[in-house]
């Protein structure tokens, strides 16, 4: 089958005038101001027809792949999934399609049309969202052409109280933009967000503070422990201004990273620290920011000491292989080898720097591990 010729010409700029797409030229007598409003309201538009095709093009996307699970048969042998390729090639022949159109997966169709698979999810995502949206009576389908396409995919992502509030300024006629969906999402957040105390709440409502400090100083609160989230509610309660919200926000992250990085360094295991009485003093003493840091730094350390265990075991792993292969045939593998030597041994040697430079280092490790330790007690 073929589809049907488009009917919109775009050659015929009275056609695009009755579809809301006026382009001014760019030698017009228009002021600026004047002139980019009418290129962002054509914009938009182009916006809206290209959200309306990738919704389209999901729900087609969707059909294939769904097509493709039930096996390409399942319409017309009822066997489902389990149907076999005879099924499937009887199916075809009864349909008058090939067999082998029905046997291509999914991924050689999008390989056909150079659609990546993450680009199809995202599109299958998309359609999902505005099926759910129009099914759940949020909006219609007259209220989608109020959307630019990314204002819509955040609003399909957003909370359901929040697709409730961005629905009803659609159907009153609003346009929707990326900028008005997070400004709703930002006043749906100030305003019932158990983090956020009643004083700030209250200059919310009359505009003494912006919406957009909560968003941030909420997300990093919620990643800590009850306590810690009413120490610092109980500061913005205190001092409820613009300033005091960034500071806040600052800590929270903060602590979040020192909670998280504690957690896993396994020295501070061994040494049974009470983390969350050391997190008390550093915030008394106004040092928070720098034991984050340290307890990461200990965290991407240990990890380093392990990737490097790993790495030595394996090189010397290797070049016991490659030296059992090689022989006196190989004088150049054999030179490789002897290179190598300084990372192999107990004791591995590197240069930081360029070699010869004033700056350069030289940096020996020594790798002592259990079994060293059983070979020489005093080592």
């Amino acid at each position: 089958m073929t589809a049907e010729q488009f009917t919109v010409d775009i050659s015929d700029t009275d056609q695009m005038v009755d579809l809301g797409i006026a382009v001014p030229e760019a030698e017009s007598d228009l002021s600026d101001y004047e002139f980019q409003q009418r290129v962002e309201v054509a914009w938009q538009v182009c916006d809206r027809f290209d959200l309306q095709t990738d919704i389209w093009r999901g729900r087609i996307l969707r059909a294939v792949r769904d097509r493709e699970k039930l096996g390409g048969n399942a319409a017309s042998s009822g066997n489902g999934p389990t149907g076999t390729p005879q099924d499937a090639e009887k199916a075809a022949e009864n349909r008058g399609t090939s067999s082998t159109a029905i046997g291509a997966g999914f991924l050689n169709w999008l390989k056909d049309r150079d659609i990546s698979k993450s680009q199809a999810y995202v599109l299958i995502d998309l359609a999902n969202s505005a099926d759910q949206m129009l099914q759940n009576g949020l909006i219609e389908t007259k209220d989608v052409n109020r959307f630019s396409k990314r204002a819509f995919m955040e609003t399909a992502q957003a909370s359901p109280e929040v697709q409730q509030i961005v629905s009803e300024a659609a159907r009153r006629g609003d346009q929707i933009t990326r900028k008005e969906v997070r400004n709703l999402t930002d006043e749906w957040t100030a305003m019932t967000s158990d983090l956020v105390p009643e004083s700030v709440r209250a200059k919310v409502s009359d505009n003494t503070i912006p919406t957009r400090y909560l968003t941030p100083m909420v997300k990093e609160m919620a990643k800590l422990p009850p306590s810690h989230q009413q120490t610092l509610k109980n500061e913005v309660d205190e001092n409820p201004n613009v300033d005091m919200l960034k500071q806040v926000t600052a800590e929270a992250k903060y602590l979040s990273r020192y909670i998280e990085a504690a957690s896993q360094v396994q020295t501070l295991e061994l040494a049974n620290i009470d983390l969350e009485l050391a997190l008390d003093e550093a915030l008394r003493v106004g040092c928070l920011n720098s034991a984050a840091d340290l307890v990461n730094q200990a965290t991407q350390l240990e990890q380093a000491a392990v990737k490097l265990y790993t790495a030595w075991k394996r090189i010397n792993k290797l070049s016991d292989r490659v030296y059992v292969d090689s022989g006196e045939s190989t004088p150049h593998l054999r030179s490789l080898l002897s290179a190598l030597t300084p990372l192999c041994g107990e004791l591995i040697e590197v240069h930081l720097g360029e070699i010869g430079s004033a700056t350069s280092r030289h940096i020996r490790l020594k790798m002592l591990t259990d079994e060293t330790a059983l070979e020489d007690p005093t080592e």
